[in-house]
């Protein structure tokens, strides 16, 4: 009996220890840096007690590097696989000024931001389980490094190549170039951060670029340059990527695909955002205002297909939407081929209401031989100021093929409301137009359009101006239930020796002076109109 108490004791006590020892174990896995000889106050450099901390979380099998409130200096922090970055509450890391500190890191995985950037505060190549988290503060310094010149202008977040990152609550501040820049990486999830970057150039708020299951929500994100920003500078495409209940604001385009797009974009959804022109800064690039709202872009090869946008509200952005596929054809890398020219397809817009827009209007654009196929606006309200003139309306608009893709790149369009050229499978449906002074434009022009769908729109014509709606050699277009308002105008206007099969069902044409009205060159029966 006493051998067996004495047993039972042994056992008790072993558990005991042995669950100390494991408390002991959990406690060590935070590896404050103060133990490694940071230093307080942001201007003794602590880059060496920040690594050696990283360095010993990752040799016990991971853990989290605790960074305490106050200012902690430093240069590039290599991080280490399976560590988490925590940054408490009143916490600010601050990026050095010289840049000397931070050192060139080239990554295995080429692409062409090769040509941008080889530094950056927070670095990781080829890593799993990292995190960068908590409620406090990176600050860049970016001011220090207000130059034009590429490779000498520090990212303040880098992750290539590397497999399960997370990156959430963290406020962002002031980065030399772009904030961050996660290339080829997969399973990323990044939510609840804050981004203010508006110090100097090309000062992206997020960047994504040939990344595989990417989670992005619940983010503010306040950029100069691109404030979301997914991008493709490599063979591989932005793939599986979800974007939810942001709100974005950006001098040049808060929500961007593009300009790089040599890897493409697939199967990517964008719900629940609102974005606004910026408030409390100026812009170095783009517009006061932000050039686009939401821009959709292929240039340099690549395939986008499978694109889903809903539930936006844009207010006082330039240009609310802007599609391009173009021919820039740039490799991504050095001496590389010519990429041949890429296709845009499968695009949902719904749901957007976008106020306050300028008078240039929205370009849905491909090149001749290369059209956006099956794109889709539904439930689509977009207000613009007006302004425009007749001589806007009668212009011919140049192709600009192998440009920079912007939505300003065609100068005021020939239609206050949506311009459409070189595209197949076109639905709109229950699209709203409307500009709030006089405009001497059409609300649409399509041009080189096949498969048009134009399915309950409602807009109105002001006098002067040439027609509602304007199709030029468009093929099997079919409008129906549309309720133009234009008492004093005409409808629709058809144009173009290509022009076939015009089919006009069921219209509300009761506030419309004139309903059709098709020029000389227009083929006979090109246009069926029903009951």
């Amino acid at each position: 009996m006493i051998l067996l108490r004495l047993t039972r004791v042994v056992m008790v006590v072993s558990a005991a220890l042995t669950l100390a020892s494991a408390a002991a174990m959990a406690a060590e896995a935070d590896f404050d840096v103060r133990r490694f000889g940071a230093v307080e106050g942001g201007k003794a450099l602590s880059t060496a007690a920040i690594q050696r901390a990283v360095d010993e979380a990752a040799a016990a099998g991971g853990g989290t590097v605790v960074l305490p409130p106050g200012r902690w200096l430093s240069g590039t922090v290599r991080l280490r696989s399976r560590v988490t970055l925590l940054l408490e509450a009143g916490c600010t890391l601050v990026g050095s000024t010289d840049l000397k500190d931070y050192p060139e890191q080239r990554p295995a995985v080429r692409s062409y931001t090769d040509n941008y950037v080889t530094q950056s505060l927070i670095a990781g190549e080829g890593l799993e389980g990292v995190a960068i988290r908590g409620p406090g503060c990176i600050d860049g310094s970016g001011a220090a490094f207000r130059r034009k010149e590429y490779l000498a202008r520090p990212y303040v977040i880098r992750l290539v190549g590397c497999r399960g990152v997370l990156v959430e609550g963290v406020t962002l501040r002031d980065s030399p170039m772009w904030m961050q820049h996660y290339l080829a990486c997969e399973h990323v999830t990044i939510r609840g951060i804050t981004v203010s970057n508006h110090v100097s150039y090309n000062n992206d708020g997020l960047d994504i670029d040939g990344c595989t299951d990417v989670s992005i929500s619940d983010c503010r994100i306040d950029s100069d340059d691109d404030a979301l920003c997914l991008k493709s500078t490599l063979d591989r495409p932005c793939r599986a990527v979800r974007i939810a209940n942001c709100l974005l604001s950006s001098h040049c385009n808060a929500l961007k695909m593009g300009t790089e797009s040599n890897g493409g974009f697939q199967d990517i959804t964008i719900s629940n955002c609102v974005i606004l022109a910026p408030r409390l800064s100026q812009p170095m690039y783009g517009k006061a205002r932000g050039i686009s709202g939401i821009a959709l872009e292929i240039v340099d090869g690549g395939r986008l297909d499978g694109v889903a946008v809903s539930n936006i509200v844009i207010r006082g952005v330039t240009v609310p939407l802007f599609m391009r596929l173009g021919n820039r054809a740039r490799p991504f890398a050095k001496d590389g081929p010519r990429p041949p020219v890429g296709t845009f397809r499968n695009v949902r817009i719904s749901h957007v209401i976008a106020t306050e827009a300028a008078s240039v209007g929205c370009a849905l654009a491909g090149i001749p031989g290369h059209p956006l196929q099956d794109v889709t606006l539904s439930d689509v309200r977009l207000v613009f100021e007006g302004g425009g003139k007749r001589e806007d309306a009668a212009r011919d608009v140049p192709e600009k093929e192998a440009d920079y893709p912007e939505a300003l790149m065609f100068g005021a369009l020939p239609a206050y409301g949506l311009f459409a050229r070189h595209v197949r499978g076109l639905k709109l449906s229950g699209v709203e137009l409307a500009a709030e002074k006089a405009d001497a434009r059409p609300a649409i022009v399509c041009d080189d359009v096949e498969g048009l769908r134009l399915d309950g729109l409602e807009a109105a014509a002001w006098p002067g101006a040439p027609a509602l709606v304007r199709l030029k050699d468009a093929r099997s277009a079919l409008l129906t239930g549309c309720r133009p308002q234009a008492p004093e105008g005409l409808f629709l206007r058809i144009e173009g020796a290509a022009t076939r099969r015009i089919v006009l069902l069921p219209n509300d044409l009761s506030a419309a002076g004139r309903a059709v009205e098709t020029a000389a060159d227009v083929p006979a029966g090109a246009v069926i109109r029903g009951p």
